[in-house]
C-alpha cells in the first residue's frame, strides 16, 4: 500500500474530512488532496507529523511492503498542538508583560536616587536631616521599588507558566495559528524599526526628544539638525571654523556645520550663508548621507 492510499485509509478511520486534516496538519486541502491522490509526497516534516497525528511509526507510512498499520506509543505521539485562542491569549499575555517588566526594570535603576538624594541632604545642615534619618528613609524607598518590581517580575512568570512548554517542548500549531502571528509581524514591523531608531539616536546622544515626553516623529528636519544627527553619529571635531553669517559661534550645530563643510557632506547656501532653519529636503539628506560614508 503506498502512502497517498495510508493517509486516506487513516484519515477515514479518525472520520476526518479532507478539510478538517487539512487545518490540523495547517495545510490547504488542495494539498491533502494531492497527498492522496499521489500527484505529490508530503515532505519530512509533514510525514513527521502525519505519524504523530494518527498515532503511526513513520516506517509504517513510507514503506509500501508495511500493509498492517504500526502505532507509536502514546508517549511518543504526544505532540502538543496551539490553538489560535492561545495563541491570541499568549501574545496578549506577552504585550502586558512587556510592559510590565519594562517597568519594573526601571524601578530597579531609579530605586537608589532617592537614596543618594537623600543622603546629599543630610549633608548640608539648611535642611535638618540627620545622616542616619537620610540613610534609613533612602533605604526603605529602594527595598519598597525592589520589592515592587520583584512582583511584578513574579506575576508575568505565574501568568506565562502554561506557556512555558513552548521555549522547552516540541509543539505543532493549528491551522491559522502562523498566518495570524505571521501579520501580528508585519504589523508590528514599523514600530519596532522606529522604536528602534528612536532607541537607538537617544542612547548614543545622536538626539534626544523635542520634549521631554515627545519625539515629534513627522516633524520636518533642518539643515543644521540634519547636519548635527551626522556629526554626533559618525563626526569628529573640526579644525576650522565655519564661517557663516548665519551660524552663530555658540549654536548648538555650530562644531557639526563647520565638520560638514570641512567633510565635503554639504556647503552653504550660498557664500556666506547656511540657512540653518530650512527644512532639508529627501535628497538633501541621502545627499548627505553618501556623503559622510564616503571615508567610512
Amino acid at each position: 500500500m503506498i502512502l497517498a492510499d495510508k493517509i486516506v485509509e487513516l484519515r477515514k478511520k479518525n472520520g476526518w474530512s479532507q478539510e478538517e486534516l487539512a487545518e490540523k496538519m495547517n495545510v490547504s486541502r488542495q494539498a491533502v488532496s494531492k497527498w492522496e491522490s499521489a500527484q505529490t509526497v508530503p515532505d519530512l516534516e509533514k510525514i513527521l507529523m502525519l505519524g504523530a497525528l494518527f498515532g503511526v511509526t513513520t516506517d509504517y507510512l513510507l514503506k509500501d511492503e508495511l500493509e498492517s498499520e504500526e502505532f507509536t506509543s502514546g508517549e511518543d505521539s504526544a505532540i502538543r498542538r496551539l490553538t489560535l485562542a492561545e495563541a491570541n491569549e499568549y501574545l496578549a499575555l506577552r504585550k502586558t508583560a512587556s510592559v510590565r517588566m519594562a517597568a519594573a526594570t526601571f524601578l530597579c535603576i531609579v530605586s537608589v536616587i532617592p537614596l543618594l538624594i537623600l543622603s546629599a541632604l543630610a549633608e548640608s545642615p539648611a535642611y535638618g536631616i540627620s545622616e542616619n534619618t537620610a540613610s534609613a528613609a533612602g533605604l526603605i524607598v529602594l527595598f519598597l521599588f525592589i520589592a515592587a518590581a520583584v512582583a511584578a517580575f513574579l506575576s508575568c512568570s505565574f501568568k506565562n507558566a502554561p506557556y512555558a512548554f513552548l521555549d522547552k517542548e516540541p509543539f505543532d500549531t493549528e491551522y491559522g495559528v502562523t498566518g495570524m502571528v505571521s501579520e501580528r509581524q508585519r504589523q508590528y514591523k514599523s514600530t519596532h524599526a522606529r522604536c528602534n531608531m528612536v532607541g537607538t539616536s537617544s542612547t548614543n546622544y545622536i538626539t534626544t526628544g523635542t520634549t521631554t515626553s515627545t519625539f515629534s516623529p513627522n516633524a520636518t528636519c533642518t539643515r543644521a539638525q540634519s547636519v548635527t544627527f551626522l556629526y554626533r553619529a559618525l563626526g569628529t571635531a573640526p579644525t576650522t571654523v565655519n564661517g557663516f553669517t548665519d551660524v552663530a559661534a555658540d549654536a548648538f550645530y555650530a562644531d557639526a556645520v563647520a565638520w560638514a563643510v570641512e567633510s565635503g557632506v554639504t556647503n552653504g547656501t550660498t557664500d556666506s550663508t547656511f540657512s540653518p532653519n530650512n527644512s532639508c529636503t529627501r535628497a538633501q539628506i541621502v545627499t548627505f548621507l553618501y556623503r559622510a560614508y564616503q571615508g567610512k
